[in-house]
């Protein structure tokens, strides 16, 4: 399957996903019109043609809305059906050091799905990043 590469725009993510590599990347605003258009490829993607057994995965999300919020959970949830599959998938959830809600909202789908995450708080200004 050849990659998915989505530009941002100012209601969508950029996203970068490489089945054959392993690589899911994704990060900006999220309140299209359609979010289950949006995301249904993304998630079939996940579903169906991830082929490494590693799985590499960095969200960086400014915002999203509520309908969005479902269907980012719905990509977390394929991920996890991968980990149970035997596969290692890593999620880096980054957020700006002044967001908790999006500090929360990335705990809150770790809970939900008893899958780890590696927080990265990060300074929208500058460069460096540190763990949380």
């Amino acid at each position: 399957m050849e990659p998915i590469k989505i530009q941002p725009t100012r209601n969508t993510p950029a996203v970068l996903l490489d089945p054959s590599r392993g690589v899911f990347k994704m990060y900006g605003r999220s309140s299209p019109e359609n979010s289950i258009q949006f995301y249904e490829p993304l998630r079939s993607a996940l579903a169906n043609h991830i082929t490494v057994e590693r799985v590499d995965v960095r969200i960086k999300m400014e915002y999203f809305n509520t309908s969005s919020s479902k269907c980012i959970y719905d990509l977390l949830k394929e991920l996890k059906s991968l980990e149970t599959k035997g596969k290692e998938v890593i999620v880096r959830w980054y957020y700006d050091e002044d967001d908790e809600d999006m500090l929360e909202a990335g705990e809150d789908y770790s809970d939900l799905l008893n899958l780890p995450f590696r927080f990265i708080e990060y300074h929208p200004d500058q460069q460096r990043q540190k763990s949380a």
